[in-house]
């Protein structure tokens, strides 16, 4: 039987070939250094323009709701400010450090559990406690979850 390829001929790893007599050493290609899709940096610049954009519809949806009376401003604002507390408390628990895999879902599962205590927490001291117009509060949290989609739209 003849060579079906020359020496210098990068072949095509399937990871069902790594096992039997049949193994070529050819087939297995490392990579020379490992490659990052995504800094930490980049990610907490992520975190600073959602939460930027996050206080800045706090801002609109109050002055909209400024128009029904200052209840209404105050509860809406405060909807979307809890969100932005939440993102806040998210970013600075899962990009604080360098870590593995493990360790990062660690961290950002935590983060999403300390978010949803603070937004859960704060829409029932905006309605209970504080007895604000509840519309309000939850138009406020919905137009600071719908600029999720405007600051991972546009990457900078």
């Amino acid at each position: 039987m003849g060579q079906l390829a020359g020496p210098k001929v990068t072949l095509i790893y399937f990871s069902g070939l790594d096992r039997g007599p049949w193994r070529v050493e050819c087939l297995v290609r490392k990579p020379q250094e490992p490659h990052v899709l995504n800094s930490l940096a980049s990610g907490r610049r992520l975190a600073l323009r959602l939460l930027l954009w996050q206080l800045f519809a706090a801002l609109i949806v109050g002055l909209v709701f400024a128009t029904l009376g200052l209840r209404e401003a105050i509860a809406a604002a405060a909807g979307a400010t809890i969100v932005a507390l939440g993102t806040v408390l998210l970013s600075l628990r899962f990009f604080s450090q360098v870590s593995g895999a493990g360790i990062a879902l660690g961290h950002l599962l935590i983060g999403m559990i300390l978010k949803w205590i603070v937004i859960i927490g704060g829409m029932i001291t905006i309605m209970f406690q504080y007895k604000l117009p509840p519309l309000a509060a939850i138009t406020g949290l919905a137009a600071a979850y719908a600029v999720n989609l405007l600051a991972f739209r546009f990457k900078g």
